[in-house]
């Protein structure tokens, strides 16, 4: 009991849970909105969408289907560039890192 009303002192000084709920903070008011309608091409689009011809559901579906079933399949290898993963959290041992001069002496 004394923990619940030690709480709910401190608690009372939390006035305002949200911090973009203070004063002098940008609200958007309908930004979003306004600045999706500037890039869309045509603005029905934003209400019914179009058909995409060249869309095979059956592709998507079973893309789908995989992801659910946590079988998905590894990206193509793209050419640019063959990422490895490495060990350790990316630190570099004294005196080699960015930096270093004269080898780190």
């Amino acid at each position: 009991m004394r923990r619940a009303a030690v709480l709910l002192l401190i608690l009372g000084g939390c006035e305002q849970i949200d911090p973009f709920t203070r004063d002098g903070v940008w609200r958007p008011r309908g930004a979003n909105e306004a600045n999706l309608r500037l890039h869309v091409a045509d603005p029905a689009m934003l209400d019914r969408g179009r058909e995409d011809p060249n869309a095979d559901g059956a592709t998507t579906a079973a893309a789908v289907a995989r992801y659910r079933a946590d079988r998905i399949r590894p990206l193509p290898a793209a050419g640019v560039a063959n990422i490895q993963p490495t060990g350790g959290a990316g630190a570099t041992s004294p005196g080699t890192g960015a930096g270093a001069v004269n080898g780190g002496r």
